[in-house]
């Protein structure tokens, strides 16, 4: 009778184990952002908001500043089921969904009034496209107006085809401008360009950024030039992997999706705000911004751009289709702005 008891007591106390182990989960997330920056602690403070509003179910486990490797790494981690979810680039995003990438198409847009009137219309179409890959969209921020940054002056298109420019290993995006442009770049993991910088003999001497991220990074500590004018407004995504996600109860879910997207809504906002202050402290630090295009110059990078975008739709990579829709829109919304006798 007494080992009888025992076994039940035994029995009860695992069962009840179980259940409190099934009603903790724990999201495993990874960005490339490092500690102790304004993106970061925003992300700290949305782990601490959700920890806190379901009162200790759901924790997050950050791994800040590319510990667990460049954004490919992250995402074969996310699908082994070793991560959950993370903070990805544009990059990354282009291995989720990649027509996604059509809002961050340089040359395209000419200010974020008309980026943030696209994107209000194409996002039901990408949450969609992120689902049906596996992944659940939490939040979309931005990162920043992106410039090129150099050890060398850049005075023209032309200087600029000489320089050693970095591009990040296996972007279709990048290759196609590249292979248009006719400069032969140097293919490198994001991780390995701030070695490169510094090295004495480094294989690259030009990179492109976002001023918050050429600080961030600390890349600035290696160059001495940058562009005047950005190429693009680069996007951003929190995401956690679907398998993970519909594991949670209908309240965590809902609070995932609620407190992701003022998130990305946040970050987006830092990032405006601070543009133009990073572009300040990389002037202070001894950066020097140069080059203004001219009309010819331009011209020209528009051609570049229609170029590399039918090699995108030729690859599939952003269908044809995406590029004519967002133009059509940009059209529609350019014309009732000027309607509104706004330049």
């Amino acid at each position: 009778m007494v080992l009888i008891r025992s076994s039940l007591l035994v029995l009860l106390l695992s069962l009840s184990f179980n259940s409190v182990a099934q009603d903790r989960w724990v999201f495993k997330f990874a960005t490339l952002i490092p500690a102790d920056t304004a993106w970061m602690k925003e992300i700290d403070r949305w782990a601490a908001e959700v920890e806190r509003e379901s009162q200790g179910r759901l924790k997050f486990k950050i791994y800040p500043g590319g510990i667990m490797g460049d954004e490919p790494d992250v995402l074969r981690k996310i699908r082994s089921r070793q991560l959950q979810g993370a903070f990805f680039t544009g990059y990354g995003i282009g291995r989720i969904y990649s027509p996604a990438r059509v809002l961050e198409m340089p040359f395209l847009f000419k200010n974020t009034d008309e980026s943030d009137y696209v994107r209000d219309r194409l996002m039901p179409e990408i949450d969609k496209g992120f689902r049906d890959h596996g992944f659940e969209l939490l939040g979309w921020p931005e990162l920043g107006f992106i410039h090129f940054f150099s050890k060398y002056p850049i005075r023209s298109l032309d200087e600029l085809k000489t320089r050693h420019i970095w591009l990040w290993q296996g972007d279709p995006m990048g290759e196609a401008f590249v292979k248009v442009a006719g400069v032969a770049p140097i293919p490198l993991s994001i991780m390995d360009v701030y070695m490169q910088l510094s090295a004495k003999h480094g294989s690259i001497d030009t990179v492109y950024n976002s001023p918050f991220g050429a600080l961030a990074l600390q890349w600035y500590t290696k160059l001495k030039y940058a562009t005047n004018i950005s190429m693009t407004n680069a996007i951003g995504s929190l995401v956690v992997s679907n398998r993970f996600f519909d594991s949670l109860p209908a309240d965590l879910q809902a609070l995932l999706k609620r407190t992701g997207k003022i998130t990305g809504q946040h970050i987006t906002a830092i990032v405006r705000r601070d543009n133009q202050e990073s572009i300040a402290q990389l002037k202070q630090s001894g950066i020097k911004f140069m080059w203004d295009w001219n009309k010819k110059e331009f011209n020209e990078l528009l051609s570049l751009r229609d170029r590399a975008a039918k090699i995108m739709a030729d690859s599939g990579y952003i269908p044809a289709k995406y590029f004519t829709r967002t133009r059509q829109m940009l059209k529609a919304f350019r014309a009732s702005e000027a309607a509104k006798g706004k330049p």
